[in-house]
């Protein structure tokens, strides 16, 4: 097979216009053209107004050692590769016979897809999950921002979809994939009822609203399958002999295995608590923290395609990044184009944002939180729960400041320490009431300055950046994980049998990256066991 990347064309082009490039780039006539697949699609603005399609293309020819040689020799021998196609494979049972079923912490991403993995071979997995199915979490979550009623089991955080399930539903990821489970991911998704624009779109989203029916879909799928879910199932204790796990309390209920998939989310602080209770060893985990930053949809678009864009094109977005002395960062995280900033707290007394995007992105703002790089200096001491501690004193202080409204800013009256009045040329768009308050004080001094020299310096790269009436909303303290449950090469803990995998253990940054991990923890678990 040939792979042809940076193929570029006008983002006007008609449907025939990439196959004809593909012939002008190989060099040869239709007839030897077998077939061909888009691998990766994007869209390059470096030279706006003037917007192109950039194609990454797998090709199918007569002849195709002769057709590569040549084409090698050409004007595009740059963008021709010879490829082999990778595709995830199956791992191999192991010899141990598997007493009881594997048990799943956490129906997020990680939890899913070691159940998907483990119940198409015949593993009969269970999924215990503190919070109900996404169709009554929904409902949960939207009596919560409309009433301010917070379920603590059943929220943004907590329930079926993890976290993730009211975000934008970004599947873009950066880890290294030479398996083919990132692929294996995403046709997954596209099974379940996701749009197949996901398997080329270089930067692909769900959205909250579809992400809802494919989990649906999923869970009901694996249900028929042998895969048992038991929503409403928190995991409480640990059954622990010789260093070995032997089963899970749910409450007094014990449940049995020896084969424990730990999943359970970055929010998950009473689980962190009990598992340090078991001498489960856990280290501290640089993450970041900021706000959540509001701009219109239209001055994003403006800047990113330029100001005579034509109709039709994805509601644009952006990633933006600074490096100050001592090794601070201040850069953009889980940017929503067209979306929501959301009231995303999961405990009484306690506030948190994030951003949420449905499939159409269509809302008028665009958000992202523009967050600063904190580590053991910031919340000091040893132990291995630091960085909860003072994720929670945050999240406290900003439930003080808005009694449980999302507090708010414009970016220049926090320039001046003062509270804003009104809201400038465009307003927030958020789920959950919001209240104009002074955000000045939830950071250190010096935290202070790096997310102001981070907004300048990004104005300077994004015209309108830093503009004065930017809305700020706080706090977004939860980007990841602020510990990590150690793991050996079979990607146990120190506990024999149990799993720690996904975001909440330290080992992922988004759907994608926690969805592959939850696979790979799978694999472990089966290369081990086979089935009785």
């Amino acid at each position: 097979m040939i792979r042809v990347n940076q193929i570029k064309l006008p983002v006007s082009h008609n449907g025939e216009a990439l196959e004809k490039k593909i012939l002008h780039i190989l060099q040869i006539r239709q007839e030897q053209l077998l077939s061909f697949e888009i691998v990766k699609r994007s869209i390059d603005g470096r030279k706006k107004p003037v917007l192109f399609y950039v194609y990454t293309v797998d090709i199918k020819v007569e002849q195709e050692t002769k057709i590569l040689a040549k084409a090698r020799k050409g004007k595009y021998k740059g963008q021709i590769m010879e490829y082999q196609p990778v595709t995830y494979r199956f791992p191999e049972a192991g010899n141990q016979v598997l007493e009881n079923p594997p048990c799943i912490i956490g129906a997020g991403p990680a939890g899913l897809f070691a159940a998907y993995l483990l119940t198409i071979l015949g593993y009969k997995p269970i999924v215990l999950e503190r919070g109900k199915a996404v169709e009554e979490r929904t409902a949960d979550v939207e009596r919560f921002w409309k009433e301010g009623i917070l379920d603590p089991d059943s929220n943004v955080q907590f329930g079926e979809g993890g976290a993730g399930a009211f975000s934008d539903g970004k599947l873009n990821t950066v880890v290294k994939d030479p398996s083919g489970r990132n692929r294996f991911v995403l046709e997954t998704f596209v099974r379940y009822g996701a749009q197949s624009d996901i398997l080329i779109d270089a930067k692909p989203h769900i959205g909250t609203d579809v992400l809802a029916k494919v989990l649906v879909n999923m869970r009901e799928d694996l249900k028929a399958k042998g895969c048992t879910f038991l929503f409403s199932h928190q995991v409480t204790d640990f059954l622990i002999e010789n260093g070995s796990m032997k089963g899970v309390f749910v409450g007094d209920q014990l449940i049995p295995s020896e084969a424990v998939v730990l999943a359970p989310g970055h929010s998950a602080r009473d689980t962190f608590h009990t598992l340090l209770d078991h001498e489960v060893t856990m280290e501290q985990k640089q993450f970041a923290v900021g706000f959540r930053v509001e701009h219109p949809q239209s001055m994003i678009n403006e800047c990113q395609y330029g100001s005579s864009y034509p109709e039709g094109l994805p509601a644009a977005n952006y990633k933006v990044t600074s490096n100050f002395p001592g090794g601070r960062g201040v850069y953009s995280f889980c940017m929503c184009p067209g979306g929501y900033v959301v009231n995303s707290a999961s405990a009484d007394g306690q506030t948190v944002v994030n951003g949420m995007s449905y499939s159409g992105r269509d809302g008028a703002n665009a958000n992202s939180a523009i967050i600063v790089s904190v580590g053991p200096k910031d919340f000091g001491g040893a132990d291995p729960l630091a960085g909860v501690r003072y994720q929670e004193q945050l999240e406290r202080r900003c439930y003080q400041l808005g009694q449980g409204k999302i507090p708010q800013q414009l970016y220049g009256d926090y320039c001046k320490n003062v509270v804003s009045k009104d809201y400038g040329a465009f307003s927030s768009t958020c789920k959950g009431e919001s209240v104009f308050q002074n955000l000045r004080g939830l950071f250190s001094e010096e935290m202070e300055e790096c997310f102001m020299a981070g907004m300048e310096h990004f104005g300077k790269i994004m015209d309108g950046f830093d503009r004065p009436d930017a809305i700020l909303s706080g706090v977004e303290s939860r980007t990841s994980s602020p510990v990590r449950i150690v793991r050996s090469d079979s990607l146990e803990s120190n506990i024999s049998g149990l799993y720690p995998c996904g975001e909440g253990a330290g080992y992922a940054g988004g759907i994608m990256s926690a969805a592959m991990d939850g696979l790979k923890v799978a694999e472990k678990i089966i290369e081990k066991y086979r089935v009785m």
